[in-house]
């Protein structure tokens, strides 16, 4: 059978591609149905931080289905809610202490900002409803999520029904014109969000929206030690709620619970998410303080964003199993000792041919691809060559994130590394030879490249 649309009933993420059938997962490699393995060097989407096949998160699920498949959130609770949020309260920064459980990051980031504008609306402050986010940036795809996301090839078909944010320059120093090297470059050292604020008028704004270490948008790149600190200086001189996007950084992946304690800054809001359910199920999560919590409280009483599957006792029986097995196994402190490890093996890809630039900490890399290394032109948007890298890499048994339109909005090619906690050196060796016959798979395959643009 061939896994492809119009072929199988499926309704496919992409349509004009054919699928290898996944039969297996064990550790950090999947293996199809004809026997090929691949390593998965991304997590599938940053998600599988524990790697594939765990029986504990499939016993953990199946027991609590066979005690209670579905509960209504607004009517019970339940145990591995219960104990889920107290581990998650004791690993989160400062007073980040009760959390609203949901499905996806998207619907995380959407419930967050909404929780902003409550929160002002309930303190007797109206007026204070814009979102502030940077750019570039990606921060889900329901449409508040995607109105705070900047990446214009997702929004395109949605522009009408979508919220203008005002924008900040992310913190993307391999693409800033300082290239990072001046502290008082306004993107890099974070003064341009005051800028936008006082522009927009600090009684107007609810709420800023960042990724403590870039995401795919901006390849994994790592903001200065102080860039976050003065973030946090802004939002409380302004009076505008700091929102910390991990979603993708959060559950150790950067070799912390939560990368914003890399910068030692609290947000007043953290959302969660890939990670802490390890893929075994869809949870996601918002992280809030007791001071915000605490209007709602005395005021509506209630967090006025329902979902159906909110609070779900089997996510939940997931991500509790998830999170024991990263303090069982200190598979984050393993993080943090493979993290330098695994950026010194990747260092070498900086001298292929077209390789830009390699960041990121933890266990999280973005390896960027230029047309011109000295000038850092990207590729034009034409090439396509993100993604003809992840096909090659792919063929050579390599997963990969790709992610495009980072360098002009519209140009710029990038992959996302992102392994599992419990990749060994060997195993990272083996992800670093796989990238050097990808690219010369890719870059042999696309013959345009070098030609004049």
């Amino acid at each position: 059978m061939t896994y492809r649309y119009p072929d199988s009933p499926v309704f496919y993420r992409k349509l004009n591609r054919t699928y290898p059938k996944i039969v297996r997962g064990e550790g950090v490699y999947l293996y199809d149905e004809r026997g090929k393995r691949y390593l998965d060097a991304c997590g599938g989407a940053f998600v599988a931080n524990l790697g594939h096949g765990l029986r504990e998160i499939a016993e953990a699920m199946a027991s609590q289905a066979r005690k209670a498949g579905y509960l209504n959130g607004t009517a019970f609770t339940h145990e591995p809610a219960e104990q889920l949020a107290r581990h998650i309260a004791a690993l989160s920064p400062g007073d980040l202490k009760h959390v609203y459980f949901l499905g996806s990051g998207s619907e995380a980031v959407e419930a967050a900002l909404k929780l902003a504008r409550q929160y002002w609306v309930e303190s007797g402050k109206p007026g204070k409803h814009k979102i502030i986010a940077l750019t570039p940036a990606y921060h889900g795809n329901t449409l508040l999520a995607l109105s705070a996301s900047a990446r214009a090839h997702y929004q395109a078909f949605y522009r009408e029904w979508l919220v203008d944010v005002p924008r900040v320059p992310a913190p993307y120093a391999y693409r800033c014109p300082c290239r990072g090297e001046s502290p008082d470059c306004p993107a890099c050292c974070g003064s341009a969000l005051e800028e936008v604020i006082d522009r927009e008028g600090p009684e107007t704004v609810a709420a800023f929206i960042a990724e403590p270490i870039g995401g795919s948008s901006t390849g994994a790149s790592v903001p200065a030690p102080g860039y976050f600190r003065r973030i946090r200086e802004i939002c409380d001189r302004c009076r505008v709620l700091f929102i910390a996007d991990e979603v993708l950084t959060g559950a150790g992946r950067t070799g912390a619970w939560s990368a914003m304690e890399h910068y030692g800054t609290v947000p007043d809001l953290m959302t969660l998410g890939k990670g802490i359910g390890g893929g075994y199920a869809p949870l996601s999560a918002v992280v809030a303080p007791r001071r915000i919590v605490d209007v709602l409280a005395k005021g509506s009483g209630a967090f006025l964003h329902a979902q159906t599957m909110s609070h779900h006792p089997v996510l939940c029986a997931a991500g509790l199993a998830t999170v024991r097995l990263l303090k069982r196994r200190r598979l984050i402190e393993r993080c943090a000792r493979m993290g330098p490890k695994f950026h010194k093996r990747l260092a070498e890809l900086k001298g292929l041919a077209h390789v830009g630039d390699v960041r990121g900490r933890g266990l999280l890399a973005g390896v960027e691809f230029v047309e011109d290394k000295e000038s850092r032109a990207p590729f034009k948007r034409r090439l396509k060559f993100a993604e003809a890298f992840t096909e090659a890499a792919q063929e050579a048994g390599l997963v990969v994130w790709p992610n495009t339109g980072q360098a002009e909005g519209e140009n710029g090619d990038l992959v996302m590394l992102a392994p599992p906690f419990i990749i060994t050196e060997a195993q990272i060796g083996e992800i670093v030879s796989l990238f050097k016959i990808a690219l010369e798979a890719a870059l042999r395959k696309n013959k345009r490249i070098g030609e004049p643009t």
